[in-house]
C-alpha cells in the first residue's frame, strides 16, 4: 500500500512530467510550486529539493521563487489561517490595531504559525467586505466590525473549540 506521502510525491512528479515535454519546462516553476503546495500545504525544503531535481533547476533559483511570491508558505500553516485584511477601507477603520491585538494575543507575527500550531496570520489586500471594516477571514468565514477587544474573543471562540 502506498502511504500518503509517497502519494504525494507521485502527484507532484507526474504534474512535472506534465510539463517536461513542453518549451521552456522551467517556465512552469510557479505552477509545479503551485501544485506543491496544494499538496502539502506549504513548501518544505526536502520538496524544493525534488522539484529541483526532477525540473534541473537550482534549488536556489526554486527558494528565490517561493520567496518572492507573498502566496508560498514555506511553513506549515495553522489549524486556522486568519487573512486580515489591510485595504483601504479596513485600514482606514483600524485595522492596524486589529492586527497589533492578534500579534500580541498569538504571540505571531505575519507570516508565522502559532507554537501549537492552531493559528497562522497572512496579510491580505482586500477581502471584498468593506462596510464590515475592519475585517478577517478565518476558514473562508468573514468576521467584521472588528476591534482589538471583539478580535482577541474571537480567537478565544476558535480556541475552544479545538478543546
Amino acid at each position: 500500500m502506498i502511504g500518503t506521502e509517497d502519494k504525494k510525491i507521485e502527484q507532484l512528479t507526474s504534474f512535472i512530467k506534465s510539463v517536461a515535454d513542453k518549451p521552456h519546462p522551467d517556465s512552469y516553476l510557479i505552477a509545479v510550486l503551485h501544485k506543491a503546495q496544494e499538496l502539502y500545504g506549504y513548501l518544505p525544503r526536502e520538496i524544493m529539493d525534488v522539484i529541483s531535481e526532477q525540473m534541473n533547476i537550482p534549488t536556489a533559483n526554486i527558494w528565490g521563487a517561493a520567496t518572492f511570491y507573498h502566496y508560498f508558505n514555506l511553513n506549515p500553516p495553522g489549524r486556522y489561517t486568519i487573512s486580515i485584511c489591510l485595504g483601504t477601507a479596513c485600514y482606514v477603520k483600524g485595522a492596524n490595531d486589529v492586527l497589533n491585538a492578534i500579534k500580541n494575543h498569538l504571540e505571531i507575527d505575519l507570516g508565522q504559525t502559532t507554537e501549537d500550531g492552531l493559528f497562522s496570520l497572512q496579510p491580505a489586500r482586500c477581502l471584498g467586505a468593506c462596510g464590515l471594516a475592519p475585517v478577517i477571514m478565518i476558514e473562508d468565514k468573514i468576521h467584521g466590525d472588528l476591534t482589538p477587544k471583539s478580535v482577541v474573543e474571537l480567537l478565544e471562540q476558535y480556541r475552544k473549540r479545538e478543546k
